[in-house]
């Protein structure tokens, strides 16, 4: 007798965004974003930075968008990375100041090459002659209206991989339907239940009613996450949650609601390797700043949330659970 699992099994391996490229919907859609760039209100700071002018919004990136690397990712989960990597982007420059940035170098500096939307097109092509099995866009909400041009782009050129988009999930839901139906697998994180944790750690205290909001968009539009025969994620969302030590509370909140809001068989990665990172556990006052945090999650934190998890109904956990 077929299993539950079965149920989440793809029927076709073509990307989304191949529909609209053959009736011309993708350029179109492309333009339409790009004009989200002359006041910019793509994340939800809505700093409304004229970055067509040559101005930088809060993110700190301007018109062009800012490449730190490219690569075939292999530490991503078992369903996007494969047997040969998950073809994964870093863009520069975030919404979010979390304190406990584990990709600071990343997120909070412009460092790496300015590519128009020609060149990202190429990366994309050449990630996929490399051999990736999906193309994994990091940190890509204020570069929306760049990577739908590039993908319009690179589709012309034979791009074929599904696209995942791989954010903090400090998302406007109105920048995620320009994404709708270019998109085959949301990744986002779910960071803070609380808006007073959120606005300590993140300078976000919206942060938790934003988030719903834009997980509510991604699973309107691919709703729970399916696979192809071999294992590997076509098409949903999967959603990623750090573990913060001492805030394990806030976690089961999390689990909870996605079972309840979304599916319980929603997909999630509860992620145990939490370290101190970016700004914890600097020098401040003679303490350190975020000490409460300025350690690693406990054994029984870990497991306290997954308990929480399947007490709200959900069963479809990512399965490592080591640090790392």
């Amino acid at each position: 007798m077929p299993g539950r699992a079965d149920r989440f099994r793809v029927t076709s391996l073509e990307p989304a965004y191949l529909a609209l490229h053959r009736d011309g919907r993708l350029e179109g859609r492309a333009r339409q974003a790009r004009l989200q760039l002359e006041s910019c209100r793509l994340c939800p700071r809505e700093c409304g930075a004229h970055r067509l002018d040559g101005a930088v919004g809060t993110c700190g990136i301007g018109s062009a968008c800012v490449v730190t690397s490219a690569f075939p990712h292999m530490g991503e989960e078992d369903c996007l990375r494969g047997r040969s990597g998950s073809g994964t982007i870093f863009f520069a420059g975030c919404s979010l100041r979390c304190a406990f940035c584990q990709n600071a170098d990343v997120s909070w500096q412009a460092a790496g090459p300015e590519l128009e939307a020609t060149d990202l097109a190429a990366t994309l092509l050449s990630l996929q002659e490399r051999g990736c099995h999906n193309l994994n866009l990091v940190t890509p909400t204020h570069v929306v209206p760049q990577l739908i041009e590039a993908v319009a782009i690179a589709a012309g050129g034979g791009l074929r991989l599904p696209i995942v988009y791989n954010s903090g999930g400090y998302d406007r839901a109105e920048t995620l339907a320009l994404l709708d139906g270019v998109v085959d697998v949301y990744m986002p994180d779910f960071k803070f239940w609380h808006a007073e944790t959120a606005a300590r750690y993140a300078d976000a205290p919206d942060y938790p009613d934003v988030a719903r909001r834009a997980l509510v968009e991604m699973h309107r539009q691919v709703g729970p996450l399916r696979f192809s025969s071999d294992g590997l994620a076509r098409r949903g969302v999967l959603v990623r949650h750090l573990v913060l030590p001492g805030h394990a509370d806030e976690s089961g909140a999390i689990l909870e609601w996605l079972a309840r809001e979304l599916s319980p068989d929603t997909y999630v990665n509860v992620m145990a390797q939490y370290h101190p990172a970016g700004r914890v556990g600097e020098p401040s006052g003679g303490g350190r700043l975020y000490a409460e945090i300025d350690r690693l999650p406990h054994a029984a934190e870990i497991e306290a949330v997954f308990e929480a998890g399947r007490e709200a109904g959900l069963w479809r956990f990512d399965q490592r659970r080591g640090r790392g």
